[in-house]
């Protein structure tokens, strides 16, 4: 995984989170219940502990934080206890022990089958179902939950990201389906993608991943491929963004046996982290002269 993947995971994780709390903090009104109190503090420690495990730089950082965590964890197993009607902490539950630090799926996906039985309309609970099938191998019935989430909340670009991945990574999976062609395939997925970053125009992950996603095309097309990557690299702020774009820019550059320029653009590319990658570009003009 090079670093500007690294950056998209993490800012994935983050977005996720992001849409997670603003479900779990519609429930707070100008007069609020205890349950709904009780929730939203939950919910606080929450993002509070994930996002300082996120920024953590050190594993004992994060080591230090699993204490509090675990804490959290009955807390929440008490407030289900005491409020079991209440589908926010099904949901809130469901997205801390689904989170890496914890990993406990099994239990995060059996409460969000309990949440999705109490309130079959919301997205976030489909999406997240969507997404542990995916990780299980099961893409046919992930899809049905991602579409289940467009539906509920079309305006939500995370929803529409979520099957553009799931398309491009099981492709096969698909055409063994005999429901659908590798041209539709390949369409929905694009149109996915740029769904997603239509919808949030500065979302930097998005762009990329559909930049990217000319790679995955039966047929090139790398003209507008290469205006798709000219155009993020004006994006970008730092050198190593900007010479991670520029790598791809070099290599869409040989596809479209342009090796001069190809070349001029890699002699941009100076990071020590993009070397192995910027020599990959170099061996295959090597090898095509």
């Amino acid at each position: 995984m090079d670093f500007f993947r690294f950056r998209s995971f993490w800012r994935a994780l983050l977005l996720s989170a992001a849409v997670f709390g603003g479900a779990a903090f519609a429930l707070a009104q100008t007069s609020e219940s205890k349950a709904e109190r009780d929730l939203r503090e939950l919910v606080e420690r929450q993002r509070a502990l994930l996002a300082r495990a996120a920024e953590a730089e050190h594993q004992v950082d994060i080591e230090d934080l699993r204490p509090r965590l675990q804490a959290l964890v009955f807390d929440y197993e008490a407030y289900l206890r005491d409020y079991p009607k209440v589908v926010e902490g099904y949901i809130s539950y469901a997205m801390l022990l689904g989170n890496p630090l914890i990993d406990e799926r099994v239990r995060a996906s059996a409460l969000l089958l309990k949440a999705n039985e109490m309130d079959p309309n919301r997205a976030l609970i489909k999406n997240q179902l969507g997404k542990y099938l995916a990780e299980d191998g099961r893409p046919l019935e992930a899809l049905n939950y991602f579409l289940a989430a467009v539906q509920l909340e079309p305006q939500e670009p995370l929803y529409h990201y979520q099957i553009g991945q799931l398309l491009s990574a099981a492709r096969e999976d698909f055409v063994k389906s005999g429901e659908w062609t590798p041209e539709q395939i390949e369409k929905a997925m694009r149109d996915a993608l740029d769904r997603a970053r239509t919808l949030a125009p500065d979302n930097v992950m998005y762009a990329y991943r559909y930049a990217e996603s000319f790679y995955d095309l039966e047929e090139p097309r790398w003209e507008e491929a290469l205006q798709t990557w000219r155009a993020l690299e004006d994006r970008m702020g730092s050198p190593l963004e900007k010479q991670t774009i520029q790598l791809h820019i070099a290599n869409v550059l040989v596809k479209m046996d342009q090796p001069e320029e190809a070349r001029r653009v890699l002699e941009s590319v100076e990071e020590p982290v993009l070397q192995s990658q910027k020599q990959k570009i170099e061996e295959t003009l090597a090898r095509r002269e």
